[in-house]
C-alpha cells in the first residue's frame, strides 16, 4: 500500500490547530473523566453564529452526532461542503441566527480540533492513539460546560441535537438542569440498545482488523486503516436509512451497466453508493476517534446513573422539553423517545412529544423535512417568548427560507404528544 495519503490533511491542519475557534484549558483546570483520569491540558474547538445579547440569554448549544463536527452552518474546511445542519440553523431558519447566538463544539474524543486520540500527547510529543483515556457522553458534556463557563454564559436558552447529539442534550438536562431553559432531543434514546452496541462493535472490529491500523499507531507509522474504517462507515450508514428509502432511491438498479458482470464489482447502484460513502468518510475522520466516540455512545445509560430510574434524572427540573422521533427510524425507534417522555412525565416535567411520519429513516433529522422545521420553530418560538427574548426582526428573519417552509415556521404553534403526517 502506498503512503501518498497515509497522513490525511485534516490530521495535520485540524487536529491541534483547527480552522475554527478553540479554547485551551491548562493544568490549572483539568477535566475529570468518568474513567478516573484528569485530562490536562485539553482543548475544545467550536464555532459560533449570530450575536450574544446583552443579557447573555439567547445562547443555543447544538450538539453534533457521531461523525459530524462543529461546522454545522459554514463550509467545512476539509471537504468544502456546506455545514451539516444548514436546513435548521441560519438566518430565517428555525434556529434563527438573527435572533440566537448559536454554539457548536467538536466533541471530546473527536478529530476536528477538540482533544482526542489523534491529538498530540504533551507527554510524548506523539499522537495519543490508544493511550487516550476512554470518554463518555457525560465527559463530552462536562467539557462543553467548561467552554460555556469560559464564554461567561450562566444558562443556555436551548440545547438541541439529534442521535448522539440528542444523548448530549439529555445529559445536559440531567447534569445541569438549572443551566438549560429548554431542550430538544431528536431521534435519540436515554440509553444505547444492545442492537446498536452490536452494530458499533462490528464497525470497531472492521477498523481493528485492518492491518494498517497498527494497534492504533498508524499515524506514527505512516499508514491508515482506510479499508477497515470504510467498511465500518458502510455498515453504519445502512442503519441511518430505511428500507423504503433505499428501495425508492436505488431499488435493484444496476450501476452504469445493463447486465450483471458476474463478478464482485459494484453491479448495483446501492453497492456503489455505499462504497462512495466509505471512501469519502475516511478522508475526513480519524479511525481511532471512531472507536472512542462509538464506545462513548455504547456506555450511555442515563438511568444507570440514577439508581436505574430514568425519572430521577429529571426530578425537579424546570427545563422545557420537546422530544422528537421519526416513524421509520429503526436505529432509535419511537419507543426510545416515548420512554424518555414517560420519565419526564413521571418527574413532573414540562414535555411535548412529536412523532413525525416519514420513510426517510434515522437521518431524517438532517434532511429537508418540513414537519421537523415546523415543530422546532414552534417550540423554540414559544420558549423564547417565555424567556423574554426579542421576537424575530420585523423585516422577516425567515426571508432566506422557501415560501412554504417560511409559512410553516411562522404559523405553526408548538405541538404536544402528536404525530405529524409527511407528504413524502
Amino acid at each position: 500500500m502506498t503512503t501518498r495519503t497515509a497522513t490525511p490533511i485534516f490530521r495535520l491542519s485540524e487536529v491541534d490547530n483547527p480552522s475554527s475557534l478553540v479554547e485551551r484549558f491548562g493544568s490549572e483546570d483539568p477535566l475529570r473523566l468518568d474513567c478516573g483520569v484528569d485530562l490536562t491540558p485539553f482543548q475544545i474547538a467550536y464555532q459560533t453564529y449570530g450575536t450574544l445579547d446583552s443579557r447573555k440569554a439567547n445562547a443555543v448549544l447544538v450538539c453534533h452526532a457521531l461523525t459530524a463536527d462543529q461546522h454545522l452552518a459554514n463550509r467545512h474546511p476539509v471537504t468544502g461542503a456546506q455545514g451539516w445542519w444548514t436546513t435548521m440553523v441560519g438566518p430565517g431558519r428555525p434556529i434563527d441566527t438573527n435572533r440566537f447566538f448559536v454554539i457548536c463544539t467538536n466533541v471530546l474524543g473527536a478529530c476536528m480540533g477538540t482533544t482526542g486520540p489523534a491529538s498530540t500527547n504533551p507527554a510524548t510529543g506523539k499522537p495519543w492513539g490508544l493511550d487516550f483515556p476512554m470518554v463518555t457522553i457525560r465527559d463530552m458534556v462536562r467539557a462543553q460546560a467548561k467552554l460555556i463557563d469560559r464564554l461567561g454564559i450562566e444558562s443556555l436558552f436551548c440545547v438541541l441535537g439529534g442521535s448522539m447529539g440528542g444523548m448530549q442534550v439529555l445529559q445536559w438536562a440531567a447534569s445541569y438542569p438549572e443551566r438549560v431553559f429548554c431542550a430538544l432531543p431528536i431521534a435519540t434514546a436515554a440509553k444505547h440498545s444492545a442492537q446498536n452496541i452490536a452494530f458499533h462493535e462490528v464497525g470497531r472490529q472492521a477498523v481493528m482488523a485492518d492491518p494498517d491500523w497498527r494497534k492504533g499507531r498508524y499515524i506514527e507509522e505512516g499508514t491508515r486503516p482506510s479499508k477497515g474504517l470504510g467498511v465500518a462507515r458502510m455498515a453504519a450508514h445502512i442503519t441511518y436509512l430505511s428500507e423504503k428509502a433505499l428501495h425508492r432511491k436505488f431499488g435493484r438498479n444496476l450501476q452504469d451497466r445493463e447486465a450483471p458482470t458476474f463478478s464482485f464489482d459494484a453491479d448495483f447502484q446501492v453497492e456503489s453508493y455505499l462504497r462512495h460513502q466509505g471512501m469519502s468518510f475516511v478522508e475526513r475522520f480519524d479511525a481511532n476517534s471512531y472507536l472512542y466516540v462509538t464506545r462513548a455512545m455504547d456506555y450511555f445509560d442515563l438511568a444507570a446513573d440514577y439508581g436505574g430510574a430514568l425519572a430521577r434524572a429529571f426530578q425537579g427540573s424546570r427545563t422545557r422539553f420537546c422530544v422528537v422521533s421519526f416513524t421509520s427510524d429503526w436505529l432509535f425507534p419511537t419507543a426510545d423517545s416515548r420512554a424518555t417522555v414517560h420519565a419526564l412525565n413521571a418527574a413532573g416535567g414540562s414535555v411535548s412529544f412529536v412523532e413525525i411520519a416519514t420513510d426517510r429513516g434515522h437521518d431524517a433529522f438532517l434532511l429537508d423535512v418540513p414537519e421537523l422545521f415546523a415543530t422546532t420553530g414552534g417550540f423554540i418560538d414559544a420558549a423564547a417568548r417565555a424567556r423574554g427574548l426579542s421576537p424575530v426582526p420585523s423585516k422577516g428573519a425567515s426571508a432566506d427560507l422557501p415560501r412554504e417552509r417560511r409559512e410553516r415556521a411562522e404559523e405553526t404553534p408548538a405541538l404536544s404528544a402528536t404525530r405529524i403526517g409527511s407528504r413524502r
